[in-house]
C-alpha cells in the first residue's frame, strides 16, 4: 500500500505545482497589469496637473485682457463724446470757411 499511497501523493503533488505555476503565471501577469494601470494613472495625474496649471494662466491672461479692452473702451467712450462736440465745431467752421471762400468767388466774377 505504500507504493500506491508514495503514486498517489507524487500525482496530486504535481497537480498542485501546475496550479501554482499557473496562479505565479496569473498572477505575475496581474502584477505586470497594476503596474501599468499604476504608472498611467500617475502620468494621468500629472497631465491634469499641468493641464490645470495651463487653464489659471490662461484665466489670469482673459481676466487681465479683459480688464485692458474694458479700460480702452471707456477711453474710447470718452474720447468719442468729447471729440464729436470738437468735431462738430470744426466741421461747422470749416463748412463756413468753404461757404465764405465759394461767396467770395462768386462775388469776384
Amino acid at each position: 500500500g505504500d507504493g500506491a499511497a508514495a503514486g498517489s501523493y507524487g500525482y496530486t503533488n504535481s497537480g498542485y505545482s501546475v496550479y501554482e505555476e499557473e496562479n505565479d503565471r496569473l498572477t505575475e501577469s496581474l502584477r505586470t497589469k497594476v503596474s501599468a494601470i499604476k504608472s498611467l494613472s500617475i502620468e494621468i495625474g500629472t497631465e491634469v496637473k499641468n493641464q490645470n496649471k495651463m487653464l489659471s494662466e490662461m484665466e489670469n491672461d482673459f481676466d487681465s485682457a479683459g480688464g485692458l479692452l474694458g479700460a480702452t473702451m471707456s477711453r474710447l467712450r470718452t474720447l468719442s463724446r468729447g471729440s464729436q462736440t470738437k468735431l462738430l465745431c470744426y466741421m461747422m467752421l470749416f463748412s463756413l470757411f468753404v461757404f465764405f471762400v465759394i461767396y467770395w468767388i462768386i462775388k469776384l466774377r
